[in-house]
């Protein structure tokens, strides 16, 4: 085993004599015990991590979790934005059919989903995407919804909902609605 130094008759650990070997190798200097306790504490400062380092790994992984908590919606409600987007822009298309043709059109809610009265069968789709989605009305959704072919058909609104099928989820309800002029819109409160 090795000592510390010439005088020095302490005997040392093999760890400690293995990096009294690396230190005397690497260095022409007489080795003493102040620089043998240097070597020590360069060992220890090394083998963490700095503050900084942990910063930046917390604040990545923050990052990802609210990635993934924003990619995972509540698919439900996701459902039924994209059912009353489309029944938007289905009302949209078949008010412009209506206004071309000088025919009126009435939209209006059947067992399966719902039905344009007034464009030829098949001209637009008559069933909703998802399941637990129907609509409804404020006003006698046994008329229906006039779409035309006046160009302004006065304030008209469908209530889509979302049916709760399970008792943790509530009935979600959102609108689409018009003034008469402008387009069908979807809106989260009533309104025309």
């Amino acid at each position: 085993m090795l000592t510390w130094a010439a005088g020095n008759r302490r005997r040392l650990s093999v760890p400690q004599a293995r990096a009294w070997q690396r230190l005397h190798v690497l260095s022409s200097a007489p080795l003493t015990v102040s620089s043998m306790s240097l070597l020590f504490r360069r060992r220890i400062a090394s083998a963490g991590f700095t503050l900084l380092e942990l910063l930046v790994v917390i604040a990545i992984m923050a990052i990802a979790t609210s990635g993934v908590g924003l990619a995972m919606r509540d698919t439900s409600v996701t459902a039924l934005e994209r059912e009353a987007q489309r029944l938007a822009v289905l009302f949209e298309s078949a008010r412009a059919q209506s206004r071309s043709s000088g025919i009126p059109v009435y939209w209006h809610v059947t067992e399966k989903g719902f039905q344009f009265d007034g464009l030829m069968p098949g001209a637009l789709p008559e069933n909703w995407l998802g399941d637990g989605i129907t609509a409804r009305s404020r006003l006698n959704l046994q008329a229906g919804v006039r779409l035309g072919p006046e160009p302004i058909i006065g304030p008209q609104s469908v209530e889509v909902v979302s049916s709760g099928a399970a008792p943790d989820r509530p009935e979600r309800v959102l609108y689409v609605s018009t003034d008469g002029l402008r387009p069908f819109a979807v809106r989260s409160e009533s309104g025309p």
